[in-house]
């Protein structure tokens, strides 16, 4: 008799236009009790990380300083000289 007057209670509510009252504290308890049966990992990519064995992509050695040229003070030699060393060479007429 006792267990059916929620019902009873929800079902008059519901005919008269008013929402079943929810009961929030039970929500969260069960939310609790059924995230308890969840396992504990889930696979999200296609290898694990941890498996010595997968197979991974080959690293490839890449200098982070491999078009460097040494800056250190030169020998002083005359400006035209350096100057028409590094200037573009002018184009020849046809």
């Amino acid at each position: 008799m006792t267990t059916l007057s929620p019902a009873k209670f929800a079902a008059a509510s519901a005919a008269r236009g008013r929402h079943f009252p929810f009961n929030w504290p039970l929500l969260a308890f069960a939310a609790l009790a059924l995230s308890g049966c969840m396992p504990a990992t889930t696979q999200v990519a296609s290898a694990d990380p941890a498996d010595p064995a997968a197979k991974v992509a080959p690293v490839g050695y890449r200098s982070t300083i491999a078009p460097y040229s040494s800056l250190r003070p030169a020998t002083p030699a005359p400006w035209r000289d350096r100057n028409d060393d590094v200037a573009p060479r002018p184009k020849q007429d046809r």
